[in-house]
């Protein structure tokens, strides 16, 4: 069973940045295709970014391309989203999630896709 588990959330002022990264135990990242999720008070889980096992490929919702970047070390066990030039509206819970995969190139970007979720790290964007 792999265990996920974030970090790097906190509030910040619209424009700056933040990194959260996703630690993996229990099993080895390299196994796993990942993704990113965000959850904003009232509304539904929204698919953020994903990357393949490889790390080669990746994929971003419209609302974060150009201004997240999704990454993976898979020699530290650790997954990141680097998220730049932050707005209001990134406010959400952010949520790392993984998928074992037997294709290094594959990525996934549905909830239903994936079977391991950490508990989340609040960011907090101020206007």
């Amino acid at each position: 069973q792999v265990q996920l588990v974030e970090s790097g959330g906190g509030l910040v002022q619209a424009g700056g940045s933040l990194r959260l990264s996703c630690a993996v135990s229990g099993r080895t990242l390299s196994t796993y295709a990942m993704g990113w999720f965000r959850q904003a008070p009232g509304k539904e889980r929204e698919f953020v970014a994903a990357i393949s096992r490889s790390g080669g490929e990746t994929d971003y919702a419209d609302s974060v391309k150009g201004r997240f970047t999704i990454s993976r070390d898979n020699a530290k066990n650790t997954l990141y989203l680097q998220m730049n030039s932050l707005k209001p509206e990134d406010t959400a819970v952010y949520y790392c999630a993984a998928r074992r995969s037997a294709s290094g190139s594959d990525y996934y970007s549905t909830q239903t896709d994936f079977a391991s979720w950490g508990q989340g790290t609040q960011v907090t964007v101020s206007s």
